[in-house]
């Protein structure tokens, strides 16, 4: 009885993989696979303290640029220096997404009204 019930799991787990084995897309190698996630940790823990140094960085100088420009252009900078991207990931380290260390500043207030008018 045990055998038979073990045979039953056994095809039971083997029908249920059957179609991930048939996918059509060329899988990556395990190796790669690992590669790139080890990249991925490693590229972050290096990447990760300049990135919030950086923010931080921005967001003194943001507020100096509060006293002396206004709250337009210090929301740039404190955009500028905070957005972007944090993290490494694997598609960074693959080559298909960019890192934007300076993120986009958003469109000020008067362009957003030129294109309203």
């Amino acid at each position: 009885m045990r055998q038979a019930l073990a045979v039953m799991v056994t095809l039971g787990l083997l029908a249920l993989t059957t179609p991930s084995w048939a996918e059509p897309e060329a899988e990556e190698s395990t190796v790669t696979q690992i590669g790139t996630g080890v990249g991925s940790v490693v590229g972050s823990a290096v990447y990760f303290p300049f990135k919030a140094a950086f923010c931080i960085l921005g967001g003194i100088g943001s507020g100096f640029t509060l006293l002396a420009a206004g709250p337009e252009t210090a929301d740039k900078v404190a955009s500028a220096s905070c957005r972007g991207t944090w993290v490494i990931t694997p598609d960074v380290v693959k080559g298909k997404e960019a890192v934007h260390f300076v993120g986009e500043t958003p469109p000020s207030l008067e362009s957003k009204q030129a294109r309203v008018e």
